[in-house]
């Protein structure tokens, strides 16, 4: 059964950084494409990053430049490095696997395993 497993949520201030963890267990990690996503209550699921096994990445234009996705092969687990936090980045997070794309999307309809999220709250 295929597990993901996110951690690194919490509480910080604007302009502060947080790490998202996500472990995959179950399914094959190679060329398969992984990313993070964010949704609040009442709001459209919003695809923020993704990586795909040879490392290349795509991002929404509102986190460029501020958060950074990797992968680690070896450990089955993928990060996002979340820098200078907005007030609007709030939301709760959720990692998910592709086993349908091996290139990187911000298509969530494409990612058929998820996490149970995370939530991210920055205060001003």
């Amino acid at each position: 059964q295929v597990q993901l497993v996110e951690s690194g949520g919490g509480s910080v201030q604007s302009g502060g950084s947080l790490k998202l963890s996500c472990t995959v267990s179950g399914h094959k990690w190679n060329n398969y494409c992984v990313g993070w996503f964010r949704q609040a209550t009442g709001k459209e699921r919003e695809g923020v990053a993704a990586i795909d096994s040879d490392g290349n990445t795509d991002y929404d234009d509102s986190v460029k430049g501020r958060f950074t996705i990797f992968r680690d092969n070896a450990n089955l687990t993928f990060y996002l490095n979340m820098n200078d936090l907005k007030p609007e980045d709030t939301d709760k997070y959720y990692c998910a696997l592709s086993s349908i794309l091996a290139v990187t999307t911000l298509a969530g309809e494409l990612y058929n395993h998820w996490g149970q999220g995370t939530q991210v709250t920055v205060s001003s």
